[in-house]
């Protein structure tokens, strides 16, 4: 089969190739899927660069999401058939004609699903619905920061904030993005390259501060979301996005650090104040259950037409480094897909 192969980091028309690779083997527990449609995300930026700790060696596919139709069954595998449209969160390996991916982690797409759109709903939606609904409990009338809010994940974020009856301020870095925001009704769409989020927010709120926070940049930004959290408040971090326009280097990594700055309990303690990490791959290797709810919630609400997945743009494989350039120069607004 054909594959789109990390053989080395760097720009992505030298990083990628098209290789002839071995099928997958199908385990028992696994369902092997025949792929029609892969989706990008912040973190394949990060592995193409050599940023991602948890990237397998080089030469290695990358991908966590696929859309296609099931072509083997594992003998422990109950509930899918050959020939079932399905959504599988794959753990690397999705930038392939065929994957295998565990059971637990794939979901069946009803008939005449738009197969774009639902390569959203894998890692970037189950993401917000776990951050959101699973560890942040959103409430109605919690007022609610998304930062890189017209990206994949923080459009999901907007539309289940939303769904969940909170105040909404979302940032974004460009006039079209903006616009884009104040479509899926963000109540403060906030220009963090004009305006200072922090002051805007304040200025706003007035004595009030935010209750949540979603934070992919990290660095200095998770700093700065901090200092605009309430008592009670409470943030998700799910990236370091700051970190990919370093160089990877031990003085990055210090100045990373130092940007996030120094957390400790009783700081926490002392102002009723909470901080999670959200990884979704350790999520769907140590807790598939916990992923398979949010996979199912989430095409739930999908169906349902509350969860509006944004499609970018959509290129074909032999397009993998526009599709990469697209993601990593901060133009997309939703998701980029790759076809077959």
């Amino acid at each position: 089969m054909k594959a789109i192969v990390l053989v080395r980091d760097g720009a992505p028309r030298e990083a990628f190739e098209f290789q002839d690779v071995d099928m997958p083997i199908c385990s028992p527990t696994q369902v092997m899927i025949k792929v029609s449609h892969f989706g990008l995300n912040y973190a394949d930026i990060m592995a193409r660069k050599g940023l991602y700790n948890d990237r397998p060696e080089l030469p290695c596919v990358l991908g966590y999401e696929v859309v296609g139709k099931i072509t083997e069954v594992g003998s422990e595998v109950h509930g899918f058939e050959i020939d079932d449209l399905v959504l599988g969160f794959t753990l690397f390996g999705g930038y392939a004609e065929y994957c295998a991916t565990e059971a637990m982690g794939v979901v069946k797409l009803g008939a005449g699903t738009n197969e774009a759109e639902a390569t959203a709903l894998g890692t970037q939606y189950c993401t917000a619905w776990y951050s959101a609904c699973m560890m942040m409990n959103l409430q109605k009338g919690d007022r609610v920061l998304v930062h890189a809010a017209a990206g994949g994940v923080g459009t999901a974020l907007v539309q289940i904030a939303k769904m969940k009856g909170c105040e909404v301020f979302g940032t974004a870095s460009a006039p079209e993005k903006l616009d884009y925001l104040k479509e899926i009704d963000v109540d403060h769409p906030i220009n963090y390259k004009t305006q200072d989020f922090t002051a805007e927010i304040k200025r706003i709120l007035g004595k009030d501060r935010l209750d949540v926070a979603f934070d992919p940049i990290g660095g200095s930004n998770y700093k700065k979301t901090n200092a605009v959290l309430g008592s009670g408040g409470r943030m998700v971090t799910f990236g370091a996005s700051e970190w990919s326009t370093s160089k990877g280097g031990i003085l990055d990594k210090i100045k990373l650090a130092f940007g996030f700055g120094f957390m400790h309990p009783i700081g926490l303690l002392m102002k009723s104040k909470s901080v999670i990490g959200v990884n979704m791959l350790r999520i769907g290797e140590n807790k598939p259950t916990y992923l398979q709810t949010c996979m199912k919630e989430v095409y739930d609400h999908y169906q349902k037409g509350v969860l509006k997945p944004k499609v970018d743009s959509i290129h074909s494989a032999t397009e993998i480094d526009k599709a990469h350039q697209r993601l990593e120069g901060r133009k997309s607004i939703g998701k980029v897909v790759v076809k077959w």
